[in-house]
């Protein structure tokens, strides 16, 4: 009895070592199976791959290794008659693999070598990109490590996407990203397996793709004054200020662009967002707006009054004419050419926000309601959107737009990306439209991932958690009509590609999970424990990430007629302990630690907030105002 207890208990022992030494990888695999023993990659290895396409993957998993390593990994033929140890090899599949589909992967590591296979070359390519996160985090670096060699655990992996359309949006529209800037974008989301850029190249703010037959879009349409400050509040540009802010992507660009993508297993979706948010393609054109008279490219001033309930009017106009045949003239040349760069079978028209207050005003919308028998302002903006539908399918693509493209009417064949939630997705999908799911509600990430007190002013938050908790299939939808989503980064508050890293990770880790990995193998707790071994890999590549995560969650009550602050603290990390201050002195862990809600003093100014895990100071100094927490708080 006694043996068999023992027998037992190495048993659970052992179970446990390999549960804690699985790697961390993000998204987490289909299936996996750690095994006993290792290989180790040194200088001696050498890459394989079987065929051209096979051929073409090997040479960027050895661009990435090489510089790090410093080994030389030649690379060869798989057919060739060598043995087969010590080696990396990617083979495609003589017979598909069902199981793996167009993206899926097998991944065996043992003693003689990595042995990827798929039945296509993007399936190879993710497995390369899990590869790398089996290495240790030095390899992620830019500069050369000594080692006698890389050390991989022995496993068994078989992976493959929950969905086909797994994206993420950058905004360059509000402000500018250079060409190295995007290409640095598509190699840091394949890592973690997204297969689509949604590049939204025009906005009030800027206009970035060239348009030869349309030469003012780039001329006059993709440059501003310069700002700097809390975006919306600034002062409205004087006539003679200097518009040296913007820049634009050459026709050249674009197409340098779409091929490195495509070499990377991406799609690039472009978007044109019309009628609203036009400002530069007015001030460009002018006969494009109803009244453009005061119509200019935004610098960052005030543009919209927001009213609630998701009413909202411009100050200046915006939005294109949809009773001007100039307008569909005008779009016609833009789609033909943008047909022509993207080789994607989609086109975004944007559709969003389209103030309808200058159109409400406008003879020649009237004239044209009158005409058409169009019964108010969302039959108008339908109107727009079916014969902006008849310009796209014109060029041999397909059209999405923005969930408001739902309002009067949604024109045929047409795709649906839900923002407002999933609402729009759910109605869409009801008419048989196919959707892509991008819920501001989980996949915003220029929103605060924070305490407001500790992030870059944004209108809005959205946690790490409940990004986390994006499911691209809400209820009563039906699976077959959702392509997938995508996480959104706007840029109004985006100056600069440290901060563009920072809103992005590691939330786009958490929906990239969302669009890989089967539902089922979702666990909270085990993604951040993966989350920071990535951080790790972060620091070695001098990417930025947040680290809000490790924030304390601030929710304050004050009852304005007591004039009682209390205040509730928590973390989305487990086993993290809070310390706090109300004297002004900054906490640490010897200063008392929450277990209770708090009541403020009755003469306090401030209260500080740090967090640690153990010994080790792990979140951020918090320092907010007891004013602003009676703001916030306030209960009549």
């Amino acid at each position: 009895m006694k043996k068999i207890t023992i027998a037992f208990a190495l048993f659970v022992c052992s179970f446990a070592a390999i549960a804690q030494t699985m790697p961390a990888i993000i998204p987490q695999p289909e299936t996996y199976t750690l095994q006993t023993g290792s290989w180790e990659l040194n200088a001696q290895s050498r890459i394989e791959a079987t065929g051209k396409e096979a051929f073409r993957v090997a040479e960027l998993l050895a661009a990435q290794l090489r510089p790090v390593t410093g080994y030389g990994l030649p690379l060869a033929n798989g057919l060739t008659k060598t043995i087969k140890t010590n080696l990396i090899a990617l083979e495609l599949n003589s017979k598909e693999d069902a199981a793996l589909g167009k993206e899926g992967y097998s991944l065996q590591v043992n003693n003689k070598g990595v042995f990827i296979k798929a039945n296509q070359p993007a399936g190879l390519f993710y497995g390369v990109q899990t590869l790398l996160q089996l290495f240790p985090k030095e390899i992620a670096g830019k500069s050369l490590v000594k080692k006698a060699s890389w050390s991989l655990p022995a496993l068994s992996i078989s992976d493959k996407p929950r969905f086909g359309w797994r994206g993420l949006m950058l905004d360059v529209s509000r402000h500018f990203f250079t060409k190295a800037e995007v290409k640095e974008f598509i190699d840091n989301m394949v890592k973690y397996k997204y297969n689509l850029l949604h590049w939204h190249l025009t906005d009030d703010q800027g206009w970035r793709i060239e348009i030869k037959s349309l030469p003012k879009l780039t001329t006059v349409g993709a440059w501003r004054v310069d700002k700097t400050g809390t975006w919306g509040t600034f002062s409205r540009p004087e006539p003679n200020e200097p518009k040296t802010y913007g820049g634009f992507y050459t026709q050249e660009d674009i197409k340098e662009i779409v091929q490195y993508a495509a070499d990377r297993f991406v799609n690039i979706l472009p978007e044109v967002d019309v009628p609203g948010h036009s400002s530069a393609a007015i001030e460009s054109y002018p006969q494009l707006a109803n009244f453009p008279e005061n119509t200019r490219v935004n610098s960052g001033e005030k543009l919209m009054n927001w009213l609630g309930g998701g009413k909202f009017t411009a100050i200046y106009d915006n939005s294109l004419n949809p009773a001007g045949e100039f307008t569909y003239e005008f779009l016609d040349k833009v789609f033909t050419e943008v047909a022509a760069l993207f080789p994607f079978e989609y086109i975004h028209m944007g559709g969003d926000e389209c103030a309808k207050n200058f159109w409400e005003q406008s003879d020649a919308v009237k004239q044209l309601m009158q005409k058409e028998n169009l019964k108010d302002m969302h039959e108008v903006q339908s109107y727009f959107v079916k014969r902006v539908s008849k310009i796209i399918s014109a060029k041999g693509k397909k059209m999405i737009g923005w969930d408001e493209i739902l309002e009067g009417g949604l024109a045929p064949n047409a795709a649906v990306m839900s923002w407002r939630g999933v609402k729009g997705g759910l109605e869409a999908i009801k008419l048989g439209h196919e959707v892509v799911m991008s819920p501001n509600t989980n996949a915003y990430i220029d929103f605060m991932q924070g305490d407001a007190s500790i992030e870059p002013p944004v209108y809005s938050s959205l946690r790490l958690k409940t990004a986390y908790e994006m499911e691209p299939v809400p209820p009563g939808a039906d699976p077959k009509l959702v392509k997938g989503g995508q996480a959104n980064l706007w840029t109004e508050q985006v100056y600069n590609t440290r901060h563009m890293q920072y809103m992005v990770w590691p939330r786009a880790f958490a929906i990239a999970e969302c669009l890989w990995s089967p539902k089922e193998k979702r666990n909270w707790n085990n993604f951040v424990s993966r989350t920071e071994s990535h951080f790790d890999r972060f620091d070695e590549a001098q990417i930025k990430y947040a680290p809000s995560m490790y924030d304390a969650i601030v929710k304050p009550v004050y009852d304005t007629t007591s004039k009682v602050l209390k205040v509730d603290l928590s973390t989305e990390v487990e086993g993290l302990d809070i310390y706090y201050s109300w004297d002004n002195s900054f906490p640490d862990r010897y200063y008392p630690r929450y277990t209770q809600t708090l009541v403020a003093p009755k003469d306090a100014s401030t209260l500080k907030i740090i967090t640690y895990r153990g010994k080790q100071e792990i979140g951020r100094m918090m320092v907010i105002p007891v004013a602003d927490l009676q703001k916030r708080g306030a209960k009549k």
